[in-house]
């Protein structure tokens, strides 16, 4: 099996959006939602502008691209509304024992992963993958879980070890609110 993790270059976009579709609330098809979702509709140009941020990570297995996570400053961010709300709320929170802030923390996910490749090791990954590439520049990820996503939270808080930092409502939904260390090292025994 010839497996790599590696950031995203422009040429990847289009085959990046076809493995979004399939798993996007909008498009997800109905017997799949129950193992996770994307909430997040994303563009091509939105993509090209990730990219450039250092922040789109995929893993390629046998020449295809099987999962993607995404990774940004919370400026990148801040023209979804969802994400704005989240940015409003930072300076409450604390994490181990640091205060949070748009200037130490980032916002990771959403983070899709191929049905055809789950339970093989391409979450922890693409996940510890895309940590690396942001430890250097936040020392705080941020991320935030559909409490329906229940898929999506085992992985992050068992796999990935994310804690939970708050529970919030936005637009009629309930969220987990999660936290790590960037400095947080994985070896191959542990994700």
């Amino acid at each position: 099996m010839d497996r790599e993790f590696r950031l995203a270059n422009v040429d990847d976009i289009d085959e990046i959006l076809q493995l979004h579709l399939r798993y996007q609330i909008d498009s997800i098809d109905e017997r799949d939602k129950q193992d996770g979702f994307i909430t997040t509709a994303f563009n091509q140009q939105q993509l090209v502008e990730l990219i450039a941020e250092a922040g789109l990570s995929i893993a390629i297995l046998n020449g295809h691209i099987v999962a993607y996570a995404m990774a940004a400053s919370w400026q990148f961010w801040s023209r979804w509304p969802m994400f704005a709300y989240m940015m409003e709320g930072l300076s409450t929170l604390e994490y181990k024992g640091q205060q949070i802030s748009v200037e130490n923390s980032y916002q990771y996910g959403p983070v899709c992963v191929d049905k055809h490749v789950r339970g093989c090791g391409v979450f922890e990954g693409i996940f510890a993958f895309s940590l690396s590439q942001m430890a250097s520049r936040y020392p705080i990820l941020v991320t935030f879980i559909n409490k329906t996503n229940s898929r999506s939270f085992i992985a992050h808080t068992q796999k990935a070890k994310l804690d939970v930092i708050q529970e919030f409502t936005y637009n009629n939904n309930q969220y987990y609110e999660l936290a790590c260390l960037t400095s947080l090292k994985f070896d191959k025994g542990s994700i």
